[in-house]
């Protein structure tokens, strides 16, 4: 065999090794959810499985725990706790639902509920202690008292700087302090960057706060820019008549909504433009 044939064969092997390879990773990628259980029955074993209600959070769950399974990293963790509590609060819906046959689907549900209870006090004590920011704040918004004293702590810090986390941190203060608050929001709008999604909640959160606090030019302001991004559901009309005002005071104060949106949506909006 020449010295070409011969390494003409070699090149040949080594593309069937490698795609021998991509298809073994491929099909250890297992085909349906009862393949999974099959083979991997203690992820599967706490839930109502082979029932029809909750099916698509129990699939969610399942496959989430078999990723757990392969990679037990926080973010994980992180992604099961989240399927769980979607699961839980589903099961406790599904729960009360008599089902016309097979009466022991109610206890199969019921057992399955108390068993994401289990899972979810199992895995917040596991990412307990998480320092990162989000799993704290998703453990706060579950109720978690110890959860909030973590997040608090982060105020301030440059774990907080996203839009996200500075939105949530508003959330504790829009009871306790409506100027800090809204000084929260704007710093959210600092932190967009080019082409990202604002959130609604925030500008409607601005024109609300603004409303309450008797701002009328704020309140104007922050719905027309909500208008301009498209996150408004008051019409034009509406406004002019909830927020009478002079028509040359109106139109520098429509100048200015279409200037901070512009500007958000370029991801360069600081505060000091709607002050």
């Amino acid at each position: 065999m020449s010295i070409a044939r011969r390494s003409t064969t070699l090149v040949k092997l080594s593309l069937a090794a490698v795609s021998l390879t991509l298809l073994s990773g491929c099909f250890e990628r297992h085909r349906s959810t009862e393949s999974l259980c099959e083979k991997y029955p203690e992820i599967c074993e706490s839930t109502n499985l082979n029932d029809g209600q909750c099916r698509l959070q129990r699939t969610n769950l399942i496959w989430q725990r078999y990723d757990v399974q392969k990679n037990p990293v926080a973010e994980e963790k992180f992604k099961e706790l989240k399927f769980t509590y979607d699961y839980q609060k589903c099961l406790e819906y599904a729960a009360r639902i008599e089902p016309t046959e097979l009466k022991e689907r109610k206890t199969l549900r019921t057992r399955a509920l108390i068993n994401s209870y289990k899972s979810i006090a199992r895995l917040s004590e596991e990412l307990a202690k998480s320092d990162d920011p989000e799993i704290i704040y998703y453990r706060w918004s579950q109720g978690e008292k110890g959860a909030l004293r973590q997040f608090l702590q982060l105020e301030g810090t440059p774990a907080l700087e996203t839009p996200e986390l500075q939105l949530a941190l508003a959330t504790y203060y829009t009871d306790k302090d409506k100027a800090k608050t809204i000084q929260l929001l704007k710093h959210a709008l600092e932190l967009y960057e080019r082409g990202q999604i604002i959130k609604p909640e925030i500008i409607q959160s601005l024109a609300t706060l603004s409303h309450q606090t008797e701002s009328i030019t704020n309140a104007y302001l922050w719905a027309r820019v909500g208008t301009e991004l498209g996150a408004s559901v008051v019409s034009q009309e509406k406004l002019i008549s909830f927020y009478p005002m002079p028509d040359d005071e109106r139109q520098a104060i429509d100048l200015q909504a279409q200037k901070i949106s512009k500007a958000l949506e370029k991801g360069n909006f600081r505060a000091s433009m709607a002050n």
